[in-house]
């Protein structure tokens, strides 16, 4: 039988400098999104690279005093590396200097020339050396860079432009038959708008420097970098690879979202190539609410971060901090957090504990009804198919947290019930192989330890009964710093004052704790949402909170789908009065955590599925 296949690719990253953080999280996601299908026995191929020509290197190589190919040459080899000390498998490195893919790329030139769709013509505009793209006045009124905040250089060069105008239907319908092919749904919209303004050629041809793809059509012309650059997804399976395209999904960071779900399904249609399913852009991430770069001086260090607490607690820490497609906020006090915290308190004295008791006491088979991963499979399952990371490992560690539940009620080490002590170890099997993509290395110890294989085969099994040895420690404790200590505390403060008043939704900095101390919240379930007819924000929501059902209104309409709203739990003040808006009387109001300058609501919601009505104290 012919085995499903997987592609995913990550951005081809500019080697101007040593990779930082952003590009570490990035990759990172791809090689778990990779490693998860391999364990579902998908043939998985999973490219990065980097993008070695343009603008940008050619300034970058002349300050350094190189030529641009020896300046990327000796920067490479730092990628390869900081990818090995990650734990990234990928499997192949493309560079756009590659003699395959500059051969693919005058192809596709060639092909959209004779579509029709490449003419000449000059250019005139406001030009950025680090986006290595162009931008109109309406997008960059103040003519400085909307996302890099330095000034425009105004460029004007002889070039040939690609017909993108003529491409505007295809790419709406193409969003619309493809609901998925801009993820996550937030950043669709944003799209669609900016598309049905109308669409203008763009350039994919200069003359003011030599360092590019030669263009096929004119000795005198280079390729453009974007133009280039996107076509190496495509190249990379031209090699006997060819089973792979189109690309499952291409993960990338949302300021380079537009290049994506835009050029490059027009140059492709152009081309009569099939378009890629899924285009997945995440969020960046900040130091203390600062976006993170090289010219801020405040980009993160991959080998710092590992250095500080491990490469499977970075790992594990930058798909828990924040939803995967949102932005998050770097700290290293919240990551030691989450290293001391989740991984050595909850996981690893769950491996050390049970893998004690097994190599002391001969465990036995027993079907159990207690630990039936089936559902957590499920939806860990299901959560990786939205590209949902965080949600899964929220999934996985509830798993870890009811087997550590089950070990303090039943107290086998006084005991010495094998029963427990088996449906603990194969607990513990389970929670492992799903948290494999996540924190490779510590599950093969986990393996290793309790003689198991990481497979699919083996997470639908039961665990076979094995001589056990007792773990290593997996996770040793990091004593934190005054420093992080302070940084923490910083960092709260910083989270508190960005909260805003959300009509019908609490946030934390509305109140004083003792007030706070006062309210009754309590687990809800939210069973309906409707529309409230002249209302553009507030939605008109049913609440089971127990045994009673409330009608609770909130201005939430901008931020949840409906559809999303229905069976999500959430945290509800049942103390308050009820009062009138637009006629309705609300009878509560909704917990929340808002962001003021990124315009963001999110619902306070239990870590895992808990009974209604739950009092929260």
């Amino acid at each position: 039988m012919k085995k499903q296949t997987f592609y995913v690719t990550t951005p081809i990253y500019y080697p101007n400098d040593i990779p930082h953080l952003g590009h570490a999280y990035t990759t990172i996601a791809a090689d778990v999104i990779a490693r998860w299908n391999k364990i579902l026995e998908k043939e998985v191929f999973f490219l990065t690279g980097t993008d070695d020509h343009g603008k940008k290197i050619s300034k970058a190589a002349e300050k350094a005093g190189k030529t641009p190919k020896d300046f990327t040459d000796s920067l490479i080899p730092e990628f390869k590396k900081a990818w090995t000390s990650l734990n990234i498998e990928y499997d192949r490195f493309i560079r756009t200097t590659d003699k395959d893919h500059e051969k693919i790329v005058q192809e596709i030139i060639l092909k959209c020339h004779k579509n029709g769709d490449i003419y000449k013509g000059t250019y005139e505009g406001l030009y950025c050396t680090d986006c290595e793209g162009y931008y109109t006045e309406k997008d960059a009124s103040d003519k400085n860079c909307p996302i890099h905040k330095r000034p425009l250089e105004k460029l004007k060069e002889e070039t040939y432009f690609f017909k993108l105008s003529k491409y505007e239907k295809f790419l709406l319908d193409l969003y619309i038959k493809n609901p998925e092919f801009i993820s996550p749904k937030n950043r669709k919209q944003e799209i669609i708008n900016r598309v049905k303004e109308g669409l203008k050629d763009f350039s994919i041809s200069r003359t003011s420097f030599n360092w590019g793809v030669p263009f096929p059509l004119d000795k005198k012309h280079f390729t453009y970098v974007w133009f280039d650059a996107l076509i190496n997804y495509y190249s990379a399976t031209q090699n006997k690879k060819e089973k792979f395209w189109p690309a499952d999904v291409h993960i990338i960071g949302k300021d380079i979202l537009w290049f994506h779900s835009v050029y490059w399904p027009a140059m492709l249609k152009s081309a009569g190539i099939e378009i890629p399913k899924k285009v997945f852009a995440h969020g960046w991430w900040t130091v203390h609410n600062q976006k993170m770069g090289k010219s801020a001086g405040n980009a993160v260090k991959i080998d710092s971060m590992i250095k500080c607490a491990g490469v499977d607690s970075a790992r594990y820490f930058l798909l828990r901090e924040c939803s995967f497609g949102d932005d998050g906020d770097f700290s290293e006090a919240m990551l030691i957090e989450r290293h001391n915290n989740e991984l050595a308190n909850k996981l690893g004295n769950l491996v050390s504990r049970v893998s004690t008791l097994a190599e002391k006491y001969t465990i036995e088979f027993t079907k159990s009804k207690n630990f039936d991963s089936k559902e957590t499979i499920k939806k860990v399952t299901t959560h990786f198919e939205n590209l949902e990371l965080d949600k899964a490992l929220n999934e996985i560690f509830a798993f870890i947290d009811k087997t550590n539940e089950y070990a303090q009620s039943k107290k086998p080490w006084e005991t010495q019930d094998k029963k427990v002590i088996y449906e603990l170890s194969n607990a513990i099997k389970d929670s492992a192989i799903l948290l494999s993509p996540f924190i490779p290395e510590t599950s093969d110890k986990i393996a290793k330890t309790f003689n198991f294989e990481i497979s699919l085969k083996t997470l639908t099994s039961p665990l076979k009964v094995s001589k056990i040895k007792k773990s290593e420690i997996l996770f040793k404790k990091i004593e934190q710093s005054s420093e992080t200590k302070k940084e923490k505390h910083i960092d709260s403060k910083q989270k508190l004052n960005k909260s805003e008043k959300i009509e019908g939704v609490m946030t934390l900095n509305q109140i004083k704790y003792d007030d706070f101390a006062k309210l009754d919240l309590r687990v809800g379930t939210i069973k309906k949402a409707e529309n409230i007819e002249g209302a553009d924000k507030l939605l008109k929501l049913e609440v089971e909170i127990g045994s009673e059902k409330r009608t609770i209104l909130a201005g939430i309409k901008k931020y949840y789908e409906k559809s999303d709203l229905i069976d999500k739990q959430i945290i509800v003040i049942v103390n308050l009065e009820p009062r009138k808006m637009k006629g309705l009387e609300s009878q509560g109001m909704l917990l929340a955590a808002g962001n003021k300058e990124d315009d963001t609501c999110v619902l306070i919601s239990p870590e895992r599925k808990v009974d209604s009505g739950l009092k929260i104290s």
